[in-house]
């Protein structure tokens, strides 16, 4: 098998591997690198949250589709706010700051297991 009908097949062999494994669940580390541009403002609470603290929140939010991916989200919210000295009252206040809607509750009590 030659030429285009080659190409096709393979093209269809890649997009049926895509499809059989399902996405992982974001990780700490791509959180991390999302919201990086955020710790001047969630460390302050004053002011109000840059361009790019705002497009990474909007890249997190794009990225928690999954009940899995909010339940990661959560769990790295609360283990990095107090290591980072994350100011709750700015964290809370970040989603709707950016124009961003969540269903994560920002909170270091929530029990991330029971996020829908």
């Amino acid at each position: 098998m030659k030429g285009p009908a080659a190409v096709a097949m393979l093209a269809m062999i890649v997009m049926a591997l895509v499809m059989v494994h399902p996405s992982e669940a974001i990780s700490c580390g791509d959180l991390s690198n999302m919201l990086s541009p955020c710790l001047p403002y969630l460390r302050s609470g004053s002011g109000s949250p840059t361009k790019a603290c705002c497009d990474g929140a909007k890249k997190v939010a794009g990225a928690t589709k999954s009940q899995a991916d909010r339940r990661a989200v959560c769990n790295c919210v609360k283990g990095a706010s107090a290591q980072l000295k994350v100011r709750p009252d700015a964290a809370k206040s970040l989603p709707g700051k950016c124009g961003v809607s969540t269903s994560i509750p920002i909170n270091p009590n929530v029990n991330c297991n029971t996020i829908p």
